[in-house]
């Protein structure tokens, strides 16, 4: 019967198969090679699972079913053996009960068209998103040399080169007190501050104090490494152990003394302080510890009392400038400063007096002279400052001098904004010519400058300075006037 051209293209369009075509590049062979991929990424998916996945063939059958087995055996075995296959399967059919499906709630044909078991549509993300994730990659070994990185198999040498590479190692393998002290010695031989405070470390964790003192006796590098070790971490109690061990008594008394800085409540840093002047410290650092109490005890003393005036307001001094900070706990210039400040003009016999702080801390002329010119002119106290400069000599003549040199107290004072006047008072106190006229120049002083040039009879230098002041001002007259004067003999 023959067909006309629309029905065999309604055919070749409803056909289960595709014809082939060289363009096509959706063909059969792209088909099976697709699905057999998905079938194996399937199965890596589910790990083989038997009891949860039904295997089928590529006609869509259950694999392990009996029309799967008829077809297999068909398709292997001949034409004369496929009768006697046929009548084995009708007995065998007869004589057993159908055998059950399994009970899995997934197939290979409801994962590509997309619904389940139970009817229900079903993406095949969605049905793989109940699987379990699981890792089927591979582990593969660590390196060997990362291994030995963990090994406790290494000698002292190879120990200590680890640890000077900063590569992670165990020293617990070193239990005998002889291979801790070969590590040491060891550590000692490299000349590796870290590596040795590692193995000291080591040793100080599993050492009674008794033994580490006295193998470290012999060994002073290690010694000073340790010493340094405890005193960076804080460590006083076996610091203070260690020197007594030593019978290093100085040293003792020292880390002892420092203790101080870690108390804060004044009286009790007093008390603490009384307690270490009798510790067997040098002749020197005695009388400072000696002065140290004694300073704090009057800055406890000056600091109770000012307290009490700055909030009665009854001195003038605390209304005008009130204090920015307690005294306690201050080093010796600051409370001498303050004391200058705030006390200047009490009485020697007082402890917050400056002159009764010179004598008992016997502090030097220059300390002194340096502090209390800063803090007087920093109020501007002018008459202080000059009588701190002025001196009598036993025929009763007042005579300016300056322990510190008068140039030092000039740029105190110009640092404090001390007028031009008070400036150039003591300007012309400068012994040296050539200082005398940089400072003149500098902070302007025009009639010392013209005083100097005109004493050293400088004519060329006068007028070229008078190019340097304003016109018509009271210094270019004074010029003039020099200038114009008969009775000077000017060198040029």
């Amino acid at each position: 019967m023959s067909r006309t051209k629309v029905d065999e293209e309604e055919y070749w369009h409803s056909s289960k198969f595709k014809a082939f075509t060289f363009d096509d590049d959706d063909d059969e062979l792209c088909q099976l090679k697709e699905s057999k991929r998905a079938v194996n990424s399937l199965r890596d998916i589910v790990d083989d699972d038997d009891d949860d996945l039904e295997r089928v063939s590529w006609s869509g059958e259950p694999v392990g079913s009996i029309s799967w087995s008829i077809k297999e055996t068909a398709s292997s075995g001949g034409p004369a053996l496929e009768g006697r296959e046929q009548l084995k399967t009708r007995n065998s059919l007869s004589s057993y009960p159908p055998l059950p499906k399994p009970a899995s709630t997934y197939s290979l044909s409801s994962f590509f068209k997309g619904r389940s078991r139970l009817g229900s549509f079903q993406s095949l993300s969605d049905a793989l998103s109940d699987v379990p994730p699981k890792n089927y990659a591979p582990e593969l070994r660590r390196p060997k040399g990362e291994y030995k990185d963990y090994s406790s198999d290494w000698s002292l040498s190879d120990t200590v080169r680890r640890l000077q590479k900063g590569k992670v190692c165990s020293l617990e393998r070193f239990r005998s007190l002889q291979d801790k002290l070969q590590l040491l010695e060891e550590a000692v031989t490299i000349h590796d501050g870290n590596v040795i405070t590692a193995v000291l470390i080591f040793l100080k964790r599993t050492l009674s104090k008794e033994i580490l003192f006295r193998e470290l006796e012999v060994r002073q590098i290690a010694l000073r490494h340790l010493i340094h070790f405890l005193k960076e971490i804080g460590d006083q109690k076996m610091l203070l152990d260690l020197f007594r061990y030593l019978d290093r008594t100085e040293e003792l008394a020292l880390s002892q003394y420092q203790e101080h800085l870690n108390i804060q409540d004044p009286e009790k840093r007093k008390e603490f302080l009384k307690s270490c002047i009798g510790l067997p410290f040098s002749v020197e650092d005695a009388a400072h510890v000696q002065d140290h109490y004694t300073l704090l005890e009057r800055q406890i003393i000056i600091e109770v009392n000012d307290r009490h005036l700055e909030s009665s307001g009854q001195t003038e001094i605390f209304r005008k400038h009130p204090r920015k900070a307690s005294i306690l706990n201050m080093p010796l210039v600051t409370t001498l400063f303050y004391s200058c400040f705030y006390h200047y003009t009490e009485p020697e016999g007082t402890f917050s007096s400056p002159i009764n702080l010179k004598k008992t801390f016997k502090i030097p002329d220059k300390q002194y002279v340096l502090t209390a010119l800063a803090a007087r002119a920093k109020l501007r106290a002018w008459q202080d400052v000059d009588a701190l400069f002025t001196t009598k000599n036993w025929l009763g003549y007042t005579k300016k001098r300056a322990p510190i040199g008068f140039h030092r107290v000039v740029e105190i004072l110009h640092k404090n904004n001390a007028p031009v006047q008070v400036l150039q008072e003591y300007i012309r106190l400068v012994e040296d010519v050539d200082t005398k006229l940089n400072l003149a120049t500098k902070f302007k002083c025009h009639d010392v400058v013209i005083e100097t040039y005109r004493d050293l009879k400088d004519r060329q230098q006068l007028i070229a300075y008078r190019c340097k002041v304003d016109k018509a001002s009271v210094e270019e007259e004074k010029i003039d006037g020099i200038l114009s004067s008969t009775q000077i003999r000017w060198k040029n």
